[in-house]
């Protein structure tokens, strides 16, 4: 079964989250971003969520994560919980 590793920063808007990435675009550090604006507990440790297979985040996550590019900066992308900057660090098939 495949696996991934992701970090996230999750926000309220989806402008705010459009204006982090803009700025981690133009180098600021994901990591400082997430603790700094994150409104999830992972913000902490830099929006990493360590490593998960498909099925154990929310579907919309999972879609970006199993199939987009990884070491970029995906989003903003939109679950129950708000809108969220994913970058995936990692992804075994």
């Amino acid at each position: 079964m495949a696996t991934a590793s992701a970090r996230h920063i999750l926000v309220a808007s989806e402008e705010e989250c459009n204006d982090l990435k803009q700025q981690i675009v133009d180098g600021a550090d994901f990591a400082e971003m997430a603790a700094a604006h994150s409104q999830c507990p992972s913000g902490q440790r830099g929006g990493d969520l360590g490593s998960f297979s498909p099925g154990q985040m929310v579907p919309e996550f999972d879609t970006v994560v199993f199939n987009e590019a990884v070491g970029e900066v995906h989003g903003p992308v939109k679950t129950q919980f708000g809108y969220h900057l994913v970058e995936i660090t990692s992804r075994d098939s």
